[in-house]
C-alpha cells in the first residue's frame, strides 16, 4: 500500500527538481481535475488582482443566482447550496480573508434581494446565519480599518427578516 508523504517532504523534492520537470508536473496535475486546473489558472493569472477577480467571482454568482427557480423552496435550496459551493471553492483559491468577506457578504445581500422567504425554512435559514459567522470570523482576522468599512454591511445582514 501506498503512504502519503508529508507537505514538506514534497516541497523538498519539488525544491529540487529542474524547471521543465516541475512545468510538467503541474501540467499533468491540472490534466487529472478541473478544480486542480482553475486553482492553477487563479495563481497564474488572478492572483495578482484580488479585487478583479472578486468582481469575476460576482458576475457568476449574478448568473447563478438568476437561474434560481423561486417556485418551489426545495429547488431554490439546492441552487443556493451550488452557488455557496462555487462561492467557497473561489474563496479558498484566494486564501484572502478581506475578499472572502467581500463574497460572503456579497453571496448574503444577493440572498436577501433573491426575495425568496429562506428565513421560513430552516435548512436556508441555518445556511444564512453560518455565512454571517464566517463573515465575523474573518473580519476578525483583518485590519480595524477594514473592519470598521465593512461593519456597516455585517450590520444591515443581521436583519434579514
Amino acid at each position: 500500500m501506498m503512504t502519503t508523504v508529508s507537505i514538506s517532504e514534497i516541497k523538498k523534492e519539488l525544491d529540487s527538481l529542474p524547471a521543465t520537470e516541475l512545468t510538467q508536473l503541474c501540467l499533468r496535475l491540472a490534466r487529472y481535475k478541473k478544480e486542480n486546473k482553475e486553482l492553477l489558472h487563479y495563481l497564474l493569472f488572478a492572483a495578482h488582482d484580488n479585487e478583479t477577480y472578486a468582481s469575476q467571482v460576482k458576475e457568476e454568482m449574478n448568473e447563478l443566482f438568476d437561474d434560481i427557480n423561486a417556485s418551489n423552496l426545495y429547488f431554490a435550496k439546492k441552487t443556493i447550496r451550488k452557488i455557496l459551493r462555487v462561492t467557497n471553492k473561489h474563496i479558498r483559491y484566494t486564501g484572502d480573508k478581506q475578499t472572502e468577506v467581500v463574497l460572503l457578504i456579497y453571496f448574503c445581500e444577493k440572498l436577501k434581494l433573491t426575495g425568496i422567504p429562506f428565513y421560513k425554512n430552516k435548512a436556508l435559514e441555518n445556511l444564512y446565519l453560518q455565512q454571517i459567522k464566517k463573515i465575523n470570523v474573518a473580519l476578525s482576522s483583518l485590519h480595524d480599518d477594514i473592519q470598521y468599512d465593512f461593519a456597516k454591511q455585517v450590520a444591515a445582514l443581521a436583519h434579514y427578516r
